[in-house]
């Protein structure tokens, strides 16, 4: 068992060449983190759109110091300027779901935000899933989430393509043009990059331009000459 607030965790050696697991418990403003996490067994966790969306909105719902926000109005993110105001615990750069597991792009805000984050996420989704299937109870998760904190060089590289391009494992993926398919993607925050979507209040584009010192066009650019060179080559998580 994990000490509270600390989770399994993955860094690349370079010197090495292997993926190290450690303990991440670190409370430093300013990290940058990708959280991943799968279903038990791998079987698929979300099944419908209803499930996707309740996901999608406690990203924005419980990033937030003294816990969820609440809110009486349906389609919220249709009326953005209706939106709760929020006292972050991280910035949310990159976020994207399949059918059976997650990834997303932390940036923490506030001393110990990404633990925090990741630990509501995955409790609600589970709470709620276990709710809607009646007679479920028990563990969603395969096991704690995984995050990998990102230091070296090459993660800034590859990880958020690999985060983006992960829909290319999809079957709709095959014979699509893969902008195409990127921008027709409705469980992924790539849309909010290129145009003014209504998850667009979830992420912060800003702080990942600046981190990550890429902007709009050349962003795309070196997404759309990787997906032929294989990303999962290019780091092991």
């Amino acid at each position: 068992m994990l000490p509270p607030f600390c989770y399994k965790a993955f860094i690349y050696n370079s010197s090495t060449c292997h993926v190290e697991e450690f303990m991440y418990n670190r409370n430093m403003v300013g990290d940058i983190a990708h959280i991943c996490n799968r279903g038990v067994e791998k079987r698929k966790i979300f099944l419908d759109t209803k499930d996707y969306k309740r996901f999608i909105e406690n990203l924005y719902f419980l990033n937030n110091k003294k816990g969820k926000l609440i809110t009486e109005k349906k389609n919220i993110f249709q009326i953005p300027h209706l939106l709760p105001k929020q006292d972050k615990l991280v910035e949310i750069l990159k976020w994207t779901i399949m059918p059976n597991h997650y990834h997303l792009l932390l940036y923490e805000v506030v001393d110990g935000g990404i633990l925090e984050f990741t630990k509501r996420v995955g409790n609600a989704y589970t709470k709620y899933f276990n709710i809607k299937t009646e007679g479920r109870s028990g563990y969603l998760f395969q096991n704690s989430a995984k995050i990998l904190r990102i230091k070296e060089s090459r993660h800034y590289l590859y990880i958020p393509f690999y985060i983006d391009l992960n829909i290319l494992d999809l079957e709709i993926s095959k014979n699509r043009d893969v902008l195409d398919l990127l921008m027709s993607y409705e469980w992924s925050s790539f849309r909010d990059y290129y145009n003014e979507s209504k998850y667009l209040p979830i992420i912060n584009r800003e702080i990942f331009y600046k981190n990550f010192d890429f902007n709009k066009e050349s962003y795309k650019k070196q997404l759309l000459d990787l997906p032929g060179r294989g990303v999962e080559d290019m780091i092991k998580i």
